[in-house]
């Protein structure tokens, strides 16, 4: 208890040491920004958002630790993992999610190896001569003893503009007796539109990554480099909220959270469709 206790108070001294923060009572940070500990890396997000390691980053806490998963220091911890600067959070916004994330009755964590939170990974590629931007959508999937990312979509401005479906008056269609024509009417599919994509069924969405990597293979595509990567995160129920990195001066930098929602079942729909460009 003696080694909680400082160790605690540790914490908590150093945030009152910095210029623009108070301590009020157990866990409570005010925070303007310059906290003495940036997130620099996203599995330290991970641990700092549940209390799995010290306030000065030197040591790991595992199950058993006295200070794992402990309430005021997760607090401390969950108050300096929001950006501060640009992002337009409420402070109201903030406390009623804390609370919820630190429910005596029902904490909520995150964890690396759970369903719940993708990557969005913006990059630049040479398509034909061209500098275009895709953004690839990449997920974690078990592999045999470990986990791998892997790429789930792509959204791609160019194949976009390929498919234009027509719809209402100048919707195109295959007349219901076309069978007695033996489909000879596909020409007009085929050969005499634009759009043959039109005669596909209602529920038709291209596949993008397929055709993406096509073009690859054909040699049509070239990657060039990485330019934003991001990170979307459903596992808190009810919430949803976005990581991004910062890089800038002072110490309110590194990976932190720049968007958060309160979300239902169909709010995350339309959250996760606009994040998958289905919109």
């Amino acid at each position: 208890m003696r080694i909680t206790l400082a160790v605690l108070a540790f914490f908590f001294a150093c945030i009152s040491m910095v210029p623009g923060q108070t301590y009020k009572g157990p866990g409570t940070v005010q925070d303007d920004g310059r906290f003495a500990a940036s997130t620099k890396q996203l599995n330290q997000f991970f641990r700092r958002f549940n209390a799995e390691e010290s306030p000065d980053g030197s040591k790991r806490y595992y199950p058993g630790d006295s200070l794992y998963h402990n309430i005021p220091l997760r607090q401390g911890f969950i108050q300096i993992l929001f950006d501060n600067q640009t992002s337009s959070i409420s402070q109201q916004t903030k406390t009623e999610f804390i609370n919820y994330v630190l429910s005596s009755v029902y904490p909520q964590y995150i964890n690396f190896h759970r369903e719940g939170w993708l990557a969005e990974v913006k990059t630049e590629f040479i398509y034909k001569g061209r500098r275009e931007v895709a953004t690839l959508i990449l997920k974690l999937q078990p592999e045999r003893l470990g986990f791998e990312w892997v790429i789930e979509a792509v959204s791609f401005d160019p194949f976009k503009k390929i498919f234009n479906k027509p719809q209402g008056e100048q919707k195109q269609f295959l007349h219901p007796l076309s069978h007695e024509l033996g489909f000879m009417n596909l020409r007009r599919a085929f050969q005499d539109s634009d759009y043959p994509e039109a005669y596909t069924e209602t529920s038709f969405e291209p596949d993008y990554l397929t055709l993406f990597l096509y073009e690859m293979k054909l040699g049509n595509l070239r990657f060039d480099t990485v330019s934003d990567v991001k990170f979307h995160f459903f596992q808190i129920e009810g919430w949803y909220f976005e990581v991004n990195q910062f890089n800038r001066p002072g110490f309110n930098t590194g990976w932190l959270i720049s968007n958060l929602v309160k979300v239902n079942p169909s709010d995350k729909k339309t959250v996760l469709d606009y994040i998958y460009d289905q919109k």
